[in-house]
């Protein structure tokens, strides 16, 4: 299944409340490049349809997270499928008609060439978490827990007034996990650490081939 597909999936199974199909309605048009923009311009997700990959990826990382055991037992978050899939799918749609696609000299092999890239331009300055939800309740309702969680997903990471933060981590625990799911998405799914577990998993396939070779070699 394609990531869009799986998108349209989650979200027409999960999503139902009063709004949510126009929303839906907007993501599709041609007034949104949700579905064909990056998630960034240069780290994690840069390239087409990097922000429909990077929110797919939070949602599994958030699925994840709140099944944990202690997560459940511990420190009792529970929450419905469909708040679930409103704070992870659209935690980041502040980011739709942000990116445009331009080119810049790029020295490849010893020769200068024009690769491809995006520039950050954008038209609704209304910050980050809170341009989600500002985008999202202009279609439909959130519950103050999935307004704070996706208003404060960026976490610690972000230029946020850290007390502000702590508080919202305390008070709504949804906004402390859907941060998590965002971080291990954004740092190991999807950026530089990737490459570096991707290369570990090449090298511990070799080294696991070489020991087989030799293990054989030597009956």
């Amino acid at each position: 299944m394609e990531n869009k597909e799986r998108f349209l999936s989650i979200y027409r199974e999960h999503i139902h409340r009063e709004g949510s199909e126009k929303l839906l309605d907007y993501l599709l048009s041609e007034h949104s490049d949700f579905f064909r923009a990056p998630a960034s311009t240069r780290f994690h997700g840069a390239h087409a349809q990097g922000l429909l990959e990077h929110s797919l990826n939070v949602y599994d990382c958030l699925k994840d997270y709140l099944g944990r055991p202690r997560v459940k037992e511990c420190y009792h978050m529970d929450y419905n499928e469909e708040t679930i899939a409103i704070v992870a799918l659209l935690h980041d749609i502040c980011k739709i008609n942000c990116y445009k696609e331009s080119t810049r000299n790029q020295k490849v092999n010893g020769q200068w060439v024009q690769v491809p890239f995006y520039e950050y331009d954008d038209r609704l300055p209304y910050g980050h978490g809170e341009k989600s939800v500002y985008i999202i309740t202009g279609f439909m309702r959130l519950s103050r827990e999935e307004a704070f969680a996706i208003r404060y997903h960026m976490g610690f990471s972000g230029s946020e007034e850290v007390r502000n933060v702590g508080a919202a981590f305390e008070m709504y625990p949804l906004a402390f996990a859907l941060s998590t799911a965002d971080m291990e998405a954004t740092y190991y799914l999807e950026g530089k650490q990737q490459a570096v577990i991707e290369k570990g998993r090449k090298q511990t396939k070799r080294s696991c081939s070489s020991c087989k070779r030799i293990k054989h070699h030597n009956r």
